[in-house]
């Protein structure tokens, strides 16, 4: 599914150091990162409190980067408006918050972004049938939402599998994300399954040489092991 180069990286300022954000985002850009990626919680889906509209906008006053936004909150229809206008180039979805999928994407769509679609690792892929070829982007979490630095979780690995074949036999327009625990032993992993927007945030900001470094690595990591 698709050739290497096809493989764009996205960076979840989740792991970031927001002393210095708009440092480290001009690091990002240096170091060749296609999309910067935030993660909104509420406290209430998931068990932290993230990022609100202000964080969005400030990152689309200093980059130049696509926002990427994952929205891991009980009531999106209600807050999508708000990331919208704060700039976001694409919102996604947890199906298992949104009764009306259909009318949420649509929203989505009307507002001028881009829209995901988003599988906890409990939610089969299945989930999706009726809904895959409404979305921009099927985002399979790798971990269970909440928290950067968590560890993979491989069972997940046949389920991308799967989501790509109902996105190839259901002739969508959908690309395949994962989001969670993606480091150079990872990344090869979901990329063979089918992956290939990959988010990454501790691999990134926490490498030990740096960001640019981080970012390296995991490119690396899919020429060694695809290519």
């Amino acid at each position: 599914m698709g050739k290497v180069n096809s493989f764009r990286l996205c960076a979840s300022v989740l792991s970031a150091d927001f002393r210095c954000l708009e440092d480290q985002v001009k690091q990002l850009e240096e170091a060749g990162v296609d999309e910067i990626h935030v993660d909104v919680m509420d406290g209430h889906f998931v068990p932290n409190l993230t990022m609100g509209p202000f964080i969005v906008s400030t990152l689309k006053r200093i980059t130049h980067l696509p926002l990427d936004v994952h929205l891991m909150v009980e009531n999106p229809d209600r807050m999508i408006p708000w990331y919208a206008e704060a700039g976001a180039h694409r919102l996604s979805v947890q199906v298992e918050t949104c009764p009306h999928i259909h009318r949420t994407l649509q929203n989505i769509h009307s507002l001028g972004c881009e829209a995901g679609v988003v599988l906890n690792p409990g939610t089969p892929a299945s989930w999706l049938e009726e809904v895959v070829s409404h979305a921009d982007l099927i985002l399979v979490m790798t971990v269970n939402p909440g928290f950067s630095g968590q560890s993979f979780l491989p069972e997940v690995l046949p389920k991308i599998a799967k989501v790509r074949d109902l996105v190839e036999n259901s002739h969508s327009r959908a690309v395949i994300q994962v989001d969670g625990g993606i480091d150079q032993k990872t990344l090869p992993l979901v990329y063979a399954a089918g992956a290939r927007y990959i988010v990454s945030a501790t691999a990134i900001f926490k490498h030990p040489e740096g960001i640019k470094a981080g970012v390296n690595a995991l490119r690396e990591s899919v020429q060694k092991n695809i290519a």
